[in-house]
């Protein structure tokens, strides 16, 4: 098995007690940070079921202002507790002083660096001190982007490549985040996120995500809120023609399906990745 899902509360029950054969659930580190209750319960349960994956989305790893104390003992502990298999985060930033100069303070979103040296440096830190505190490497992914930097020097993949070879951390490959960004520049996607993953260093990957995007206005929105697209299928399975099978999730976040229909995605994703593993290794 190589496909997760994401763990959502309102389909906790229901899996917990079909327990479908999953390669591993995938869950938000923050939500879990607390000290008891009744989320950290039902992840423990959860971790008795199928491996867990932990994905972040505050640590800000490209922030010059640093990490934060506190949510990084929070996610070390997390991590002792679970024993995930896989812990990640996305190349982002989000801390920053307060009017230049104040307490720092955090965005509450995922803030696209820019693609240059100095950035590049900023996150091999922060990413370095991540892995020392927990003892394991960590996976970085890429982001869905509504802006790019005047001052970006680096292709992004290359960008990833130099991160990984730096800090030692590994790549969580979004294709969805690669498609949205291209069809939000106006190319053509599957060609661009192509290009783009023919670019980045196989051995780098360590998951992939699989989502659904919203392109009904004049921007297309990664909002995980529907059913793997038929372009992010033609980009996975190049991937997977190229890097071979790696771990997949599919990630639905908001209008959530019934248990039934994600587990479908995943279905879908699994049989591709067999069928593409059998013809990768074919003579």
């Amino acid at each position: 098995m190589h496909t997760g899902i994401g763990l959502r509360q309102p389909h906790a029950e229901a899996l917990l007690s079909s327990r479908p054969p999953l390669a591993f659930v995938e869950v938000h580190s923050e939500n879990f940070f607390a000290d008891g209750g009744a989320a950290l319960q039902l992840l423990h349960e959860a971790r008795e079921c199928w491996p867990v994956s932990l994905h972040g989305v505050s640590l800000a790893l490209g922030s010059a202002a640093g990490l934060d104390e506190w949510h990084l003992g929070r996610l070390a502990r997390l991590a002792r507790r679970i024993e995930p298999v896989r812990v990640s985060d996305h190349a982002s930033f989000a801390r920053a002083p307060r009017g230049g100069g104040g307490a720092v303070v955090h965005a509450s979103d995922l803030l696209p660096v820019a693609f240059t040296e100095a950035s590049l440096a900023i996150m091999v830190a922060n990413v370095q001190r991540v892995q020392d505190r927990l003892a394991r490497p960590i996976l970085v992914e890429n982001l869905s982007a509504y802006l790019h930097w005047s001052d970006d020097r680096l292709a992004e993949p290359d960008f990833f490549n130099e991160l990984a070879r730096r800090s030692g951390c590994g790549v969580l490959l979004d294709l969805n985040n690669l498609v949205v960004n291209a069809l939000n520049d106006g190319v053509d996607a599957v060609a661009a996120a192509c290009r783009w993953v023919d670019r980045i260093a196989p051995g780098a990957v360590g998951e992939i995500h699989l989502a659904g995007h919203d392109a009904s206005g004049e921007i297309v929105v990664d909002d995980h809120g529907s059913v793997v697209p038929a372009a992010v299928w033609r980009v996975f399975e190049h991937t997977v023609s190229r890097l071979g099978p790696r771990p997949t999730l599919i990630e639905w976040d908001t209008r959530l399906p019934s248990a039934a229909v994600l587990l479908a995605e995943a279905g879908k994703a699994e049989a591709a990745t067999v069928r593409l593993r059998a013809t990768v290794a074919a003579p």
